[in-house]
């Protein structure tokens, strides 16, 4: 039976145990190593988080509140958690850790959300546009997706289409129609997702407006009462300084919701892209119309997903099992960025947010995009690659504008690649919205006890196929093959468990399906 207990608790680990956890971004540093510590109240680590943390050896911990953990002579150290922490160990490995956790405190929905999101590519106009979001460069955009011969998909107009953050209508001298333009994009075969956050610029008229109707945090440093409190908070963000929106207000959450519901009405959208939200940016002396940790105000943006079918979000805290879709942080355009992606997009999913896309392809930050001497070709090349066959793929720098003919088309042949695994994908997706299962698995998963528990450059697409990408410079690897009878996507037949090197051209994927295990 499970093991209640409250406020500190030691783990002493047993021989060769490895645990996973916790904060997705702190991925390429799994399995903790003595010493590693992490205190997840107010810090989601700008991307996925939950209270919970998994074992090789099939135990677990979950507390409803988070906590602060420690690696340090063979223990697992728990404290700071308001409430009980539960200890469970039932389970003999990984994947039963994962799955008793699961079952318990975030079973899944056995919902989806919108399947184009898996189905093709998706495409976002960050990179190319940055903060000059305009109608006439976004239909631009969309037409050279299809004319470079790339197929379409979900489109996401990215920040600054507003005259100010809280104003929901789009600004006047840079779209001219754009209820028109979402028109023009549906007809182009696109669905088309919008940037949001749950900021308000100051000084504004939405601004004095939510002021009055107090659905705003407030500043906690007078300690008033959530009744009597008059000044704002006003958070530093990375586009400055904002109000917040108290989502523990209902009427808050109505208005806000209402808002949304009159762009897709008014414009003819899709669905939003949720940005910002991490508890980081949440003050924690915040007063709100009920107590709430910054985890709970992160939570409560997460929940407003669930009205689209088509979302994205960037940051969450303790929503696994739902129909949301996660996208991992923003990556460097660097070697060192694009090798975090599978170890990321793994623990993503041992926190039970399964249906997560990688970075977009080549990285998010678009410095490295501006002019060509600090662009790396190759490195956009593997980077697709990697993201293939991943639950999804997201493009946002135009290939065609930065690559030459023979790197585009390398990869252009990723997101055919992609098209033949399609059919699986989906069937993964579909399985996963039941059983909570993760798409993309470590090795150490689907493989236990057979020392896979360090690999972070392979990963499985559920339990049929083991994906190898390369993401270094140098384009040889080596590549573990666990137990069982594998075919590699050269048609060669190999018997594990084995460790073989192999060179791989700028254009291939090395897959191997497990057909005896």
């Amino acid at each position: 039976m499970p093991d209640l207990v409250a406020q500190e608790r030691i783990i002493q680990l047993s021989k060769e145990e490895k645990w996973f956890g916790g904060a997705v971004n702190e991925a390429h540093l799994m399995p903790f190593k003595n010493g590693y510590n992490f205190d997840l109240y107010g810090n989601t680590g700008t991307n996925q988080a939950a209270p919970l943390l998994v074992s090789t050896k099939g135990k677990f911990i979950w507390s409803e509140e988070p906590f602060r953990f420690t690696i340090r002579n063979n223990q697992l150290i728990i404290s700071n958690s308001g409430e009980p922490v539960v200890v469970d160990s039932s389970g003999k490995n990984l994947r039963e850790a994962y799955l008793n956790a699961s079952k318990r405190f975030f079973p899944s929905k056995g919902k989806l959300p919108d399947t184009l999101l898996f189905t093709s590519p998706q495409y976002n106009t960050w990179i190319e546009l940055v903060y000059n979001q305009n109608q006439k460069d976004i239909i631009a955009y969309a037409k050279a997706i299809i004319a470079n011969g790339f197929p379409p998909g979900v489109i996401m107009i990215d920040d600054n289409w507003a005259d100010y953050y809280g104003r929901f209508d789009f600004r006047a001298d840079r779209f001219n129609d754009a209820a028109g333009m979402v028109d023009t994009l549906h007809r182009m075969g696109f669905k088309v997702m919008l940037w949001i956050s749950p900021f308000i610029s100051p000084d504004t008229e939405v601004f004095r407006e939510l002021q009055a109707k107090k659905y705003l945090l407030y500043d906690g440093a007078s300690k008033k009462a959530w009744s009597e409190a008059d000044k704002i908070a006003i958070i530093n963000w990375w586009n400055g300084y904002s109000a917040v929106m108290d989502f523990t207000n209902p009427d808050a959450e109505k208005w806000f919701h209402n808002r949304l519901e009159y762009m897709v009405k008014t414009y003819h959208l899709d669905g939003f892209k949720f940005d910002a939200g991490d508890a980081d940016f949440y003050p924690k002396n915040a007063i709100s119309f009920k107590p709430a940790t910054p985890n709970e105000h992160s939570l409560l943006w997460g929940r407003f997903g669930k009205y689209y079918p088509l979302n994205e979000y960037r940051a969450m805290w303790k929503m696994g099992g739902e129909p949301l879709v996660q996208r991992l942080r923003d990556k460097k355009h660097s070697w060192e960025d694009l090798q975090k992606l599978i170890p990321h997009i793994t623990t993503a999913g041992l926190l039970g947010y399964q249906f997560t896309c990688p970075d977009m392809i080549g990285g998010g930050e678009y410095g490295s995009f501006i002019g060509r001497k600090n662009l790396d070709e190759k490195l956009v090349v593997r980077s697709a690659a990697c993201s293939a066959l991943m639950p999804m793929m997201q493009f946002s720098v135009a290939p065609w504008r930065v690559l030459n003919e023979a790197n585009l088309a390398a990869v252009k042949k990723m997101v055919a690649v992609r098209k033949k695994y399609v059919p699986y994908i989906m069937e993964q997706a579909k399985s996963s919205a039941i059983s909570g299962e993760p798409i993309v698995r470590t090795m150490e998963y689907e493989f236990p006890n057979q020392g896979m528990a360090e690999i972070q450059d392979q990963f499985m697409l559920g339990k049929r196929y083991m994906v190898a990408p390369v993401v270094t410079k140098e384009n040889t690897r080596k590549i573990h093959l666990p137990k069982g009878v594998w075919k590699s996507d050269a048609g060669k037949i190999i018997r594990g468990p084995k460790i073989i090197e192999e060179n791989v051209s700028l254009d291939r994927l090395p897959v191997f399906e497990l057909i005896k295990k």
